[in-house]
């Protein structure tokens, strides 16, 4: 089975759907996105965008409310905290200041911007 990704204002993911390998495969019994699209049109209209359970094709699995990065041909998950950067490379988002190392336990403190130590329970 194969996902498909619809795209929706801003390239934002609406929905996700399951395809039939039948849908996808070429004459030669080789899996084709363009395909797998066509046949998401067919059905649906839209903009659609393939993507993968395990994680080897864009990034990551997408998810309503993902965006779809057309230039690093990703799915980014949606912006934690506004303070934080996209890194281009890993496609991940990152905080301004790196989270300490010392084995304790932090949460962002987004109105301060920084790593505070998690409370105890």
């Amino acid at each position: 089975m194969a996902h498909f990704a619809e795209l929706g204002i801003d390239n934002i993911v609406n929905r996700v759907i399951v395809v039939h390998n039948n849908e996808i495969l070429d004459g030669d019994g080789v899996e084709q996105e363009h395909l797998g699209v066509a046949f998401c049109n067919n059905l649906f209209g839209g903009t659609w965008v393939q993507t993968s359970y395990n994680g080897n094709l864009r990034a990551r699995f997408a998810g309503v409310g993902y965006t779809y990065n057309s230039s690093l041909d990703a799915f980014i998950t949606p912006k934690p905290y506004d303070s934080w950067v996209l890194n281009n490379e890993t496609t991940e988002w990152e905080a301004p200041v790196a989270r300490p190392d010392d084995g304790q336990e932090y949460e962002w403190d987004e109105e301060n911007t920084q790593w505070v130590v998690r409370p105890s329970e």
